[in-house]
């Protein structure tokens, strides 16, 4: 059967997203494949699809049970057949499922990797005829990346034991170049094409709330306020926090339900499918929710505190907006959130690793721990920032709350050189400090630490005096991005003075800074709520098939057509009644994109229905005859009252 035929017909799509027809080339052809590809970008597809041209089975290994079992779920509602084999299913049920793989009954396997080693599945993979493995969620498999999981390191091994070496496609949506390296190594992809499309998510509007903890409380709700008729997620980092966040929501009426590796499993699976069925609109929950969730219709995710990495949030953050609709990322960020982010690394676990390996590792994730802050702390485009963390170039995007904000410039040029002057004073005398010790330096504060070092003795001591702590914190962060200051990457809290802050000090570069600082920010505290409504309609109706970057979203919506609000509501209605019929999660009836592209194009025949973004043949013998039906009902209701 012909690739396009089968993209409308199974996935309804017209055509294919940037990088997945040669992801769907390359497997074809029996090249191994390593594509990285952002969530919401259709990386599913790139497998899925040869999966099914492919004369066997296609194992997929996934990390997760709610992962496998949403993605065969939505294989099955598409008209294809698939199964899981996790720790979900009884032994009964594990042996009569593979009973069928065996027999051929399905053509798509979903695997957790702990399954590849046991006995009963060495067999079946010893007579089945595996054509293909993927590897989802593969940065897993590196030590380096930010979700390594030892059993991943396995997968190698069960691919060298098959009798037939199938092809193997390994797709992520976040990975450095050091992880890629390592994907490679670790599963022995052979001469494997890359393809990565790029890591920017024009539909998601990002923004950096810098507010102290005690008023994190009131700034969360007020954001649950603005997105009331959103399903979102709050990430938390600790499992009291998440406790804490759950209980506040419900406190004031916003019902949400957590999920943390505290909780029983049948509590995890029940929070979980709780918010995946629409129960409840809001998930609060530590990082242990979410990897590989297909829920499509997350309108939003507030992250309470800071995560220790870029990776992480742009993992987390992406979980919004996957249908490619309009969403917002939202991160409360206060100072005492490094701390918290310090103290997991510091308590890092390595069973695996030896004790070197550890110590990189730690090295690694207090370099991340130094971006993230810099990332709280920047005022230039945090779009444009995350995608140059991850090796991409972008100019102001016109969707964050920094470039939706107003500035004014202010010299720091005095306090940074007396800054820089004291990292240097105290080097001289083989000291490091954090930004904390070196203000109380600043600021003259006595402490045993001052008796200990002898610090006020140095030139530099109390130079400051008078001036708040957070302040010179923030220079200190704005001197390291300048490249006058440095972290150590062993100690992330320790401050060194840079070759600039050398040439500074001993004046062979007269130093001027200035900064631009926030000069009033509109509505709620994120962001000109009238610039982000025009924003999301942008990105809203170019939905899925933006990709192009953050240049896409400043198209005019009287360009790219508006749908129409009223009928939008009603086929959300139908589309929660049909899913109830169903027991399914509403966005596996339709997601938000395909009903905004059914309320733009209003079919009203089974052939207008099918040119719908997301309605293949499945979805129209299925769900056609309702929806065809609520389109002419609301349009003729629509027509008698303008009459």
């Amino acid at each position: 059967m012909d690739k396009l035929k089968i993209l409308k017909e199974i996935f309804g799509h017209s055509q294919f997203r940037p990088g997945q027809e040669n992801a769907v080339d390359c497997l074809l052809s029996g090249r191994d494949l390593l594509s990285v590809m952002p969530t919401g970008a259709g990386k599913s597809v790139c497998y899925q699809l040869p999966a099914l041209m492919l004369e066997g089975i296609t194992i997929v290994i996934s990390p997760l049970i709610s992962l496998m079992k949403d993605q065969a779920m939505s294989l099955v509602q598409n008209g294809v057949k698939a199964a899981f084999l996790n720790s979900s299913l009884s032994f009964e049920e594990y042996l009569v499922t593979l009973r069928m793989i065996t027999d051929g009954a399905y053509k798509i396997v979903f695997v957790a990797p702990e399954r590849l080693e046991t006995e009963a599945f060495a067999d079946f993979a010893q007579k089945g005829k595996i054509s293909m493995v993927t590897v989802d969620e593969a940065h897993c498999i590196s030590q380096w990346g930010q979700d390594f999981r030892p059993s991943y390191l396995h997968i190698s091994s069960f691919i060298n034991s098959l009798p037939r070496r199938p092809v193997v496609g390994a797709f992520t949506a976040t990975a450095t170049d050091k992880v890629r390296e390592d994907i490679k190594l670790k599963l022995g992809l052979t001469d494997p094409l890359e393809i990565m499309t790029g890591f920017d998510r024009p539909n998601l509007y990002f923004s950096v709330i810098k507010v102290p903890n005690k008023d994190k409380p009131q700034t969360l709700m007020k954001l649950l306020g603005e997105f009331s008729d959103r399903s979102g997620i709050i990430y938390c980092s600790t499992r009291k926090q998440t406790e804490f966040v759950c209980d506040l929501c419900n406190t004031n009426g916003v019902p949400a339900v957590m999920y943390h590796a505290g909780m029983s499993d049948s509590g995890r699976m029940k929070s979980q499918e709780d918010f995946i069925y629409d129960r409840v609109r809001v998930m609060a929950a530590t990082n242990a929710f979410g990897m590989g969730i297909d829920k499509s219709n997350v309108g939003f995710v507030i992250h309470y505190s800071m995560p220790k990495s870029p990776e992480a949030y742009y993992q987390e953050a992406g979980r919004a907006g996957r249908d490619g609709t309009a969403a917002d990322c939202v991160l409360l960020y206060c100072p005492g959130d490094v701390k918290t982010a310090e103290f997991f690394i510091d308590n890092m676990a390595g069973e695996e690793l030896t004790t070197s390996q550890l110590r990189e590792a730690k090295a690694q994730d207090r370099k991340r721990l130094n971006a993230m802050v810099e990332y709280c702390s920047t005022n230039e485009c945090l779009r444009a920032f995350l995608l140059r963390y991850f090796g991409e170039k972008c100019e102001s995007c016109s969707g964050c709350s920094n470039c939706a904000a107003e500035f004014r410039e202010e010299d720091i040029t005095e306090d940074s050189q007396k800054i820089i002057s004291c990292v240097f004073r105290l080097s001289q005398r083989g000291i490091k400090f954090a930004a904390g010790a070196i203000s109380d330096v600043l600021t003259g504060k006595g402490n045993s630490r001052t008796e200990m070092f002898d610090l006020s003795t140095l030139s530099t001591y109390g130079i400051m005096a008078g001036q708040k702590r957070k302040k010179i914190s923030e220079t200190i962060n704005t001197l390291v991005l300048l490249g006058y200051l440095s972290r150590n990457d062993e100690e992330y809290r320790n401050i060194s003075i840079t070759e600039k802050g050398h040439n500074a000090v001993k004046n062979r570069d007269r130093i001027t800074v200035k900064v631009p600082v926030r000069k009033k920010v509109i509505g709620g505290g994120y962001g000109d709520l009238e610039f982000r409504a025009a924003y999301e309609s942008s990105a809203s109706a170019l939905g899925a098939l933006s990709g192009s970057g953050a240049e896409s979203v400043r198209l005019k919506r009287a360009e790219i057509g508006i749908a129409d609000d009223g009928l939008l509501q009603r086929l959300k209605e139908v589309r929660t009644k049909e899913a109830a019929k169903e027991r399914l999660p509403a966005y596996m009836v339709f997601s938000n994109a395909a009903l905004e592209d059914m309320a733009k194009k209003k079919p009203l025949t089974e052939e207008e229905f099918l040119s719908v973004s997301g309605v293949g043949d499945a979805k129209l013998t299925r769900y056609g005859e309702v929806f065809l039906k609520a389109i002419s009902e609301y349009l003729a209701e629509k027509g008698k009252a303008e009459n």
